[in-house]
């Protein structure tokens, strides 16, 4: 079974698209994104700086402009798909429920409204790295943390206040290390709730299709089977925590053989490394990793078969 995943924001880096426009009208097709949602994709990620492309505003639909053009040019038909945060959106896309253009206008929103959300209060993210993650959890809740990502492979990522990572900066989980992420704000917690109601409201004129290849949630690792569903599960998961771990899970009891991370591919491909021993991977960081790629899907297209 083939997996099609989408990174989530912090994979991003300055110049990362550069490469992606040598392929034949995949300038057009930014240039176009950019007119339907209003902001300059190509600008963006060619030639702004790592702050720039750090604001939540224009990282969300810079990631999901990335993940679609990678995986336009690398063709795979994958069994299954599934993005890590805004990556959920890109995935939408891969499973048909979305057309790019309604995906790019929904998280251009998302990113403007978590931009919002995030500027309410000083808040963060850190990484905990290592300890037994029950162990993990207590403890980031007991500081009044979040564990607003629960990556698996001993990855977990706490969300709150500065001064609540603060606290944990100098009081960490048994045997585990704390890294600050560089992130606009506490993402997939209760600080993210005004960007919910703002994503109803531009959510209510989708018309989602039910998924052609089997759409795995982050909310539960569940795989879902209703386009209306995946919507509402993609406006709530702004303010919820991503449970990547469960997604995990599911690639391996469905079967998963081979995973591909479009576009700034390398974080999801880590974790599976880690977590899902037997599966080969290969990340979308530029077009030189195509042939790999497309290799590797028809490697995985005769095994199935």
């Amino acid at each position: 079974m083939l997996v099609l995943v989408a990174p989530g924001q912090g994979a991003q880096t300055p110049g990362f698209l550069t490469p992606w426009l040598d392929l034949p009208g995949a300038g057009d097709r930014l240039a176009a994104w950019s007119d339907a949602i209003g902001l300059d994709l190509v600008h963006y990620g060619t030639k702004a700086d790592a702050d720039e492309i750090r604001d939540t505003a224009v990282a969300q639909p810079l990631l999901v402009a990335a993940g679609l053009l990678s995986a336009d040019a690398l063709g795979a038909a994958p069994d299954a798909v599934a993005g890590h945060s805004v990556g959920e959106i890109t995935a939408a896309v891969f499973a048909g429920v979305l057309d790019e253009t309604s995906a790019l206008r929904l998280v251009r929103k998302r990113g403007l409204a978590m931009a919002e959300a995030a500027a309410v209060t000083q808040t963060g993210m850190s990484a905990v790295l290592g300890g037994d993650p029950e162990q993990v959890v207590a403890h980031l809740q007991g500081l009044g943390l979040t564990p607003a990502n629960v990556n698996g492979a001993g990855q977990i990522v706490a969300a709150g206040t500065a001064e609540q990572l603060a606290a944990l900066a100098e009081n960490k989980p048994e045997k585990a290390r704390v890294i600050p992420l560089k992130v606009a704000g506490a993402f997939h917690t209760h600080h993210m709730a005004p960007a919910v109601a703002a994503l109803e409201e531009a959510a209510a004129s989708l018309a989602p299709a039910a998924p052609a290849v089997a759409y795995v949630s982050n909310k539960d690792g569940q795989v879902v089977a209703d386009g209306t569903e995946v919507v509402t599960r993609l406006v709530g998961q702004v303010a919820n925590p991503v449970r990547w771990d469960l997604c995990m899970e599911t690639f391996t009891q469905r079967g998963a053989t081979a995973l591909v991370e479009v576009c700034p591919g390398g974080t999801l491909t880590g974790l599976a490394k880690r977590a899902l021993p037997g599966v080969k991977t290969l990340a979308l960081k530029t077009p030189d990793d195509l042939d790999a790629a497309r290799t590797l899907v028809a490697e995985h297209a005769e095994h199935s078969a």
